[in-house]
């Protein structure tokens, strides 16, 4: 199962890194699949170097274009953290969300990470104590204020998409009538998604210039996509604060299924859905709503210890695999 979701999304919630995929005694691994029974597919992950895609043995340019034959949602147990942990759980939830519905996303944050690595490395060098620094940092200010604003339109857009989903996978499996919210916090006040993009980047370019005088002294940029956090509520109340156990859970049940019916509706490929583990953290009732909301309109791969929490129908229809 995770090595679906390394071929269909190019990482594993469970591995920090490439590396950590690898086998210790090992310099690469492999990864193949056959997608209906036409087109080939293989990941290589190597311990130096960056990974290789190929589809029928062509070297993909581009490795995103492995979403053009492969997608997937993936729902685990490590998935409650999103509602309930820090913000980095969120924001790693909503560019996963972005770069399914628009692959090029995946670029944007890999030049947002590198220039935020980079202006902290200057901060902390010895340039820095030169007179060139002002005009080092204008140069960083102005490139991070443009991709931050793609970054933030994006993951706002995406929201907006996503929350009917939501809202309807969270009445169906709650029976209640409760009304959720879901809102994009920024250090961006004020500010619409719809606006052009130049007047946001000139916003951001202002708030970058505001807050470079700490940044001086702490060498870390505390402005951006990257300290951006998502709200989740119930009638108006922080599920991550004062939510039950079970509105949390039921709630990202909500998400997951949600993400599964706008990539459904929103591309051509059916993406799979990957239930790694994650029957036993939830009760008998929301139990059967999920099993029998899966498998309708997308190939489904579950992981579990016992049999004895699926009906008979289901497993008679279903393919078993015992490890």
């Amino acid at each position: 199962m995770e090595s679906v979701e390394v071929l269909s999304q190019l990482k594993s919630n469970r591995a920090l890194s490439d590396k950590d995929l690898i086998e210790n005694d090992s310099d690469m691994a492999a990864i193949f699949g056959q997608i209906d029974f036409t087109d080939n597919l293989k990941v290589n992950l190597f311990r130096k170097g960056a990974k290789k895609i190929y589809v029928n043995d062509s070297l993909l340019k581009k490795q995103t274009e492995i979403q053009n034959y492969i997608r997937s949602v993936c729902f685990c147990s490590n998935d409650i953290y999103i509602v309930k942990s820090e913000p980095g759980f969120r924001r790693s939830w909503i560019d996963k969300v972005v770069s399914q519905l628009e692959p090029v996303y995946v670029e944007l944050i890999h030049r947002f990470n590198r220039l935020l690595k980079q202006r902290t490395h200057f901060w902390r060098s010895e340039s820095f104590q030169k007179d060139i620094y002002s005009e080092v940092i204008e140069s960083f200010d102005i490139q991070m204020s443009l991709i931050s604003t793609r970054i933030f339109r994006r993951r706002r857009r995406a929201l907006s998409k996503i929350k009917p989903y939501v809202e309807y996978w969270h009445n169906h499996l709650s029976k209640s009538k409760e009304q959720i919210g879901i809102n994009y916090l920024s250090g961006l006040e004020n500010i619409n998604q719809e606006e052009e993009e130049e007047v946001i980047s000139k916003k951001i370019l202002e708030q970058l210039q505001k807050q470079r005088p700490l940044e001086a002294v702490t060498g870390k940029c505390n402005f951006g996509p990257h300290r951006d956090d998502i709200e989740f509520l119930i009638n108006n109340i922080s599920i991550r604060k004062y939510g039950s156990s079970g509105q949390q859970r039921t709630f990202i049940l909500a998400l997951k299924m949600a993400e599964l019916d706008l990539l459904r509706n929103m591309i051509d490929l059916p993406p799979i859905l990957i239930l790694d583990d994650v029957l036993a953290e939830l009760d008998i009732t929301r139990q059967n709503l999920l099993l029998n909301s899966v498998g309708k309109d997308s190939q489904c791969l579950i992981s579990a210890t016992h049999l004895d929490k699926f009906n008979k129908s289901f497993l008679s229809s279903s393919q078993m695999i015992y490890l």
